[in-house]
């Protein structure tokens, strides 16, 4: 039963994360920041985004907040990626135990990677060199991001081959951008979690309900 509710209430959580706005809200969604649970405001009580200002020991010395906020928005994009793999990989609790016939099966996710490459090397090389062609194309903007000189929109890596974002509205545009910021933040979140998890038993007591291991 416990089990049950845990999976309505995730289930829940990711319809209300993508329903349409009611129009309404328009106004607001326009506005969206993906801070909205602090004011609306970007939140950094720490000044880290300032760091380059507010110390000029030496010149470029701390990232700029361009650089920052595609840091976040890649490491959300991968999290997001990884969470859904476990999952659909999971065969035991509430894991969806999917598996591509021919490949490899290996129980633990921290040594899956290491299994799948020893037996499909071609593939695995096929996989890094789309991860490259994609890193390669943000690493080109590096400098200009650190420097908060960079031309580039967070996160827009430019490979809308089917014209997808040239059908919405720049209001349905903007609201996908913080749906999935803070999906991503959700996910780091979860896969910290997972590492925690691995590390040290019993510390997350939501996965041994996620994985029937009580």
């Amino acid at each position: 039963m416990l089990r049950f509710a845990i999976l309505a209430l995730a289930a829940l959580s990711s319809v209300t994360a993508f329903s349409i706005a009611p129009a309404g809200s328009r106004q607001t969604s326009l506005r969206a920041t993906g801070f909205e649970e602090v004011g609306g405001q970007f939140w950094d009580p720490l000044e880290l985004s300032k760091l380059g200002k507010n110390i000029d020991t030496f010149p470029n010395m701390f990232p700029d907040k361009q650089f920052l906020q595609e840091a976040e928005i890649k490491h959300g994009r991968m999290s997001m990626l990884a969470w859904t793999g476990v999952w659909a990989t999971c065969n035991t609790g509430m894991g969806l135990g999917m598996h591509i016939p021919g490949y490899p099966v290996e129980p633990d996710f921290t040594k899956a990677f290491a299994a799948f490459s020893a037996a499909e090397p071609t593939t695995t090389a096929a996989i890094l060199l789309f991860i490259s062609i994609a890193e390669g194309e943000s690493v080109g903007w590096t400098g200009d991001n650190w420097r908060g000189m960079s031309t580039k929109v967070s996160g827009d890596l430019g490979l809308d081959f089917l014209g997808l974002k040239g059908k919405l509205s720049q209001e349905k545009l903007d609201r996908y951008k913080i749906v999935e910021l803070k999906n991503g933040r959700a996910a780091m979140i979860a896969m910290a979690s997972l590492f925690a998890w691995k590390s040290i038993p019993g510390s997350v007591p939501l996965m041994d309900i996620f994985t029937g291991q009580v």
